[in-house]
């Protein structure tokens, strides 16, 4: 098979859970195939949809699985959030409605925050309405973002997954799920930053100058990690140590460059080629 696009990668967007590895269970070679990627001279990022979370949260749970993490190396879909809003909305005014980590997040980005963490605010109209995967769901935070939404805020959420697996076959509801209700009360339709939307990409190689089509996305599901990266015209790697079965990969519309068993063997394509 031809490597050549993989070869000419110049950056890794990583996921994580079924990619790296499942639970808290590491699988063989994972921790190899990063250093892989720093030894022969290119980068990666541990790329998650989940904005409740912030990206310190990640480090100290990569570290703990024995990853090799610093805080560049991490960009959640909260990250890329604020990343979008400078990029887009510079000095914007924005209700969010989102967890406390996020929160903090934006204001790391410089955001100017009219509500405090809690979601509380006294003004009556905003620039921006972002929404995340809140955790921390409480009818206030709907009651604002719809009053602001109906005044002619734009709409901007962070990840358009619908529901987040959980143990024993739960789901939470997603962000998705929330501005379902939102446009539904408002009738404004959000801009999803997220994974499968471009936008994810588009914000990193905006925010590392490194070109979309040197850019390769690495998972193990097909209408997420493989979808950014055909959306965003960059390269993509399924690894069947996850979701994604070749029966899978077989009947999809959504087809990844190439197709591996795990990032063990991007391993050994990436050394062989230094060679």
């Amino acid at each position: 098979m031809d490597y050549e696009r993989l070869i000419n990668t110049r950056l890794f967007l990583l996921d994580m859970d079924g990619t790296l590895y499942l639970g808290d269970d590491v699988f063989d070679g994972a921790v190899d195939f990063i250093h892989s990627i720093s030894e022969t001279g290119r980068n990666y990022i541990y790329l998650t949809n989940n904005s409740s979370r912030a990206g310190v949260d990640y480090i100290t749970r990569l570290r703990k699985l024995g990853f090799p993490c610093e805080a560049e190396n991490v960009f959640t879909s909260g990250m890329a959030t604020g990343e979008y809003l400078n990029q887009n909305y510079p000095g914007a005014k924005v209700y969010l409605a989102g967890t406390k980590a996020f929160y903090r997040e934006l204001q790391s980005y410089g955001i100017d925050l009219v509500n405090d963490e809690n979601g509380h605010t006294d003004v009556d109209t905003v620039d921006v309405v972002v929404q995340g995967f809140d955790t921390e769901l409480v009818y206030e935070k709907l009651d604002l973002a719809c009053h602001f939404l109906r005044r002619g805020a734009k709409f901007i959420a962070a990840n358009p997954d619908w529901v987040c697996p959980m143990p024993a076959d739960e789901v939470l509801p997603d962000c998705g799920s929330i501005c379902a209700l939102l446009t539904a009360a408002s009738g404004v339709k959000p801009e999803y930053i997220g994974k499968p939307n471009r936008n994810m990409i588009d914000v990193v190689s905006k925010m590392t100058g490194v070109p979309n089509e040197n850019i390769c996305a690495v998972g193990d599901r097909l209408y997420t990690d493989i979808a950014v990266a055909k959306n965003a015209g960059s390269v993509s790697v399924c690894v069947l140590s996850g979701e994604s079965s070749e029966q899978d990969i077989a009947e999809s519309e959504v087809k990844p460059d190439y197709v591996l068993q795990n990032v063990a063997e991007i391993a050994k394509i990436l050394r062989a080629a230094e060679k």
